[in-house]
């Protein structure tokens, strides 16, 4: 079985590339091993999730409830092997635990649980809860004249679920600056395309109208996702939700935008293929 590892480069944005690149090499070999998952949203997400981590984030492993952390919320929280992978990855805990992945009592379940990993801020799975979620955290954050920030990923088709505009509404009224929500906009989500499900193009205006200061990027170029991201929000006086255009099964071709991929598990052959596609 090939191995995951994938060497480090010294700058920034290299670093954030080979980490990706294990990030799905890893999380790729645990759907595999554990014949569950979702790699599909798993690899859309892996860039920004290498780009959080290893770039953006304020966060400490060694106390991961430190008061002075930034907050990341993973409202996708389907797509646990490139989630787990991270975390693993950035220290909060020993990269040989991803073996048990999905197995009985394992504490790497199908969705992520604050109360069984360090690093996971809040439980997700039913879509739509992360951005309320992280809402209250950044008011708690507001109140406090703390100068942590709170990041959410959400998938592109959870928008649909209507909490989350109730969520912005109330993000934009309270000029919540200290607030950012990325999309993970593949536009597949499960059986279908976003637009043939529930049409949210043009989603960037969409966001304006609620209020929010929009950017639209390549959430595969690290560059674009840590210039966007790191930038300070001192000053903007509302929430950035942040666009980040992307590929369902980005890096392996027969995943690539392909929505059979939303919750799909390799055969031998096709996780071989996978393994040498992912260099």
């Amino acid at each position: 079985m090939p191995s995951p590892a994938a060497p480090l480069n010294t700058d920034l944005v290299g670093e954030i590339a080979a980490q990706a690149l294990w990030i799905r090499r890893r999380s790729f070999q645990m759907v595999y091993e554990a014949q569950l998952g979702h790699p599909g949203g798993d690899f859309s997400a892996t860039d920004v999730l290498a780009t959080l981590y290893f770039g953006v984030l304020r966060h400490n492993p060694s106390q991961p409830r430190d008061p002075n952390r930034d907050r990341f919320v993973m409202s996708k929280g389907h797509c646990t092997g490139a989630f787990y992978s991270v975390l693993a990855r950035a220290g909060f805990f020993p990269e040989a635990d991803l073996a048990s992945y999905m197995q009985p009592m394992s504490m790497l379940n199908g969705h992520p649980n604050r109360n069984y990993l360090p690093g996971v801020e809040t439980n997700t799975g039913p879509l739509g809860h992360g951005l309320p979620v992280a809402v209250g955290i950044a008011i708690a954050g507001q109140m406090d004249k703390a100068d942590f920030r709170t990041f959410v990923l959400t998938g592109d088709g959870e928008l649909q679920e209507g909490s989350n505009w109730e969520a912005a509404l109330t993000a934009a009224h309270r000029g919540l600056e200290n607030l950012t929500l990325i999309v993970d906009r593949n536009r597949l989500q499960q059986g279908a395309r976003t637009e043939e499900t529930a049409s949210l193009d043009p989603l960037d205006e969409k966001w304006r109208a609620f209020g929010w200061h929009v950017e639209v990027v390549d959430g595969h170029d690290h560059q674009q996702l840590l210039n966007v991201l790191s930038a300070s929000p001192k000053g903007r006086g509302k929430p950035l939700c942040v666009i980040a255009n992307t590929f369902k099964g980005k890096g392996v071709s027969f995943m690539h935008d392909n929505v059979a991929w939303h919750h799909g598990v390799p055969n031998a052959e096709q996780y071989e293929q996978a393994m040498r596609e992912l260099v």
